[in-house]
């Protein structure tokens, strides 16, 4: 469903992202993990057309992002990690706009948006303003939004960040019920190891731009002679604590309001 071969991105004389190759396949959920800085919000930014890369491949469904942008675009639903919903509409609104940017029928997106809306439990509270909805609220009303035209692809990027254990489980629950029922191929981002260990099949982590170790959270724990992910992960990429650069910030917070504008 994704391949990336030798994915170079340069910013002038630095080099976010260098010669990365990894495969996802269809029906997988898949992590990229890293420290801040590490490479992955660029390396997202290509996968989602909103980055052309300075060499190297990469297709998403057969697709070349950089020569199909409209029609990869409809194959993939994403999720940032700044909120991209509109506060001031209700939950059923901000899924209608959706539906209706994604070409939606107007009677799958009635039946769509109630299917999503009762799995992530929020249909009792369609009718409600968005700014009125707790951080977990909106986090899953972003993932059903997300999921509303049907994609092949949902790219998660921390979605979890600030949520309480509870929220993020039952979260994850539902994520991967839509993986296991429709097929649903997942690429995710989180600094909670504990979440990919639980929920990944397959692991790729980066570090410094270039990936280190790639594997399921079992071969990468034995790899490391590590009993626990995080400690395999901190193994791989040090303890130094990083810090995340302004720059990758401000260009993940534009990525949500070029794509809210979209909408």
């Amino acid at each position: 469903m994704i391949q990336v071969k030798n994915l170079v991105k340069k910013f002038g004389e630095f080099t976010a992202v260098d010669h990365i190759s990894f495969e996802v396949g269809r029906g997988e959920i898949f992590a990229f993990l890293g420290p801040n800085g590490a490479g992955k919000t660029t390396t997202i930014k290509m996968l989602t057309t909103l980055l052309r890369p300075t060499s190297g491949t990469l297709e998403i469904d057969g697709l070349d992002p950089g020569a199909h942008p409209n029609e990869v675009r409809k194959r993939f639903g994403i999720v940032f990690q700044d909120p991209s919903l509109d506060g001031d509409m209700t939950a059923w609104e901000n899924m209608e706009i959706h539906g209706v940017f994604y070409h939606v029928p107007r009677k799958v997106r009635v039946e769509r948006t109630e299917q999503l809306l009762r799995l992530f439990e929020l249909w009792e509270r369609r009718n409600d303003q968005v700014k009125l909805f707790s951080g977990g609220m909106k986090r899953r009303l972003e993932i059903a939004r997300g999921l509303l035209h049907t994609p092949k692809i949902l790219f998660l990027d921390e979605p979890t960040l600030g949520l309480d254990p509870q929220t993020r489980n039952q979260l994850w629950t539902h994520v991967k019920y839509l993986n296991q029922t429709e097929g649903v191929t997942v690429f995710l981002t989180t600094h909670y190891m504990d979440e990919a260990e639980r929920v990944a099949q397959r692991i790729a982590i980066i570090d410094h731009g270039k990936i280190v170790a790639e594997g399921s959270p079992e071969e990468l724990k034995r790899q490391t002679g590590k009993e626990s992910l995080e400690d395999a992960f901190l193994v791989l990429t040090g303890s130094t604590v990083r810090e995340e650069s302004a720059t990758n910030a401000d260009q993940m917070r534009q990525m949500a309001k070029m794509w809210g504008n979209r909408r």
